[in-house]
């Protein structure tokens, strides 16, 4: 039994630290544009929010060790996408209570 309340709690901090990493409207915004499984680089994160290339890479590393996104290298290139497009319906789901 106490087993798997250490495994629970394990999983809780995880779920808690992936919700950490998405409380920032730059993160947000960048979630956003990576919805509906769009691969897109760093480049092009970065010229979409208009913000620094090194902020965006910050911002990136952050949601990529917390286990929100995930990455691929191409070539030259590094992909980012969303690990799982369900956790757009959590930014979803708050947006919308945040609305009423």
């Amino acid at each position: 039994m106490a087993e798997i309340k250490e495994l629970d709690i394990e999983r809780l901090e995880q779920v808690a630290n992936m919700l950490k990493a998405m409380a920032h409207p730059m993160r947000i915004a960048i979630l956003k544009h990576l919805e509906g499984d769009k691969k897109l680089t760093v480049t092009e994160i970065h010229e979409l929010l208009g913000i620094e290339q090194s902020t965006t890479s910050h911002h990136l590393g952050i949601l990529k060790d917390k286990g929100v996104l995930c990455s691929r290298r191409e070539g030259k290139n590094t992909y980012y996408f969303l690990k799982s497009n369900i956790l757009m319906q959590v930014v979803d789901c708050i947006n919308h209570c945040a609305c009423e």
